[in-house]
C-alpha cells in the first residue's frame, strides 16, 4: 500500500471509478478528513473529491485554488474509499480553509 497513513486535510490524486448515479467519478483530487488515528489503523479514508464545476451559492461547497486552479470541495460528495485509490499527494489544506471544511462538515451532518 503507497500510502498507509495519509494526514487530515492532506489532498491526494484519486481513482473515484467505478460510480454510480450521480456520485462524483474519474481521477481527481480529493481532501482526507478522517482522524489522523483512523487513517493510521484502517484501510479506508473519509474523502470529499475536489471539482472544478464551480457552484458559487451552494452552501456544500468550499472555493479553494489547487495545482494553480479554482476547485470547490464537494461536501455533499463525502464518501469513504480504499487507500488503494489514492494514487499521488498533490497538497495540503491551510488552516482557515481546514476551518471552514470543519464548520461546513458539521452544519451539513451534525446535529442542531
Amino acid at each position: 500500500m503507497k500510502f498507509k497513513n495519509p494526514k487530515r486535510y492532506e489532498i491526494y490524486l484519486a481513482n473515484l471509478d467505478p460510480a454510480l448515479g450521480s456520485e462524483i467519478k474519474k481521477t481527481r483530487p480529493v481532501v482526507i478528513v478522517s482522524d489522523n488515528l483512523m487513517n493510521k489503523f484502517l484501510k479506508t479514508v473519509v474523502t470529499c473529491p475536489l471539482t472544478t464545476q464551480i457552484h458559487k451559492k451552494w452552501r456544500s461547497r468550499i472555493q479553494i485554488m489547487c495545482n494553480n486552479k479554482l476547485t470547490e470541495i464537494a461536501v455533499d460528495q463525502i464518501r469513504t474509499i480504499s487507500k488503494l485509490r489514492l494514487i499521488k499527494k498533490y497538497d495540503r489544506l491551510d488552516g482557515d480553509n481546514a476551518q471552514q471544511l470543519r464548520i461546513t462538515i458539521t452544519e451539513m451532518y451534525g446535529e442542531n
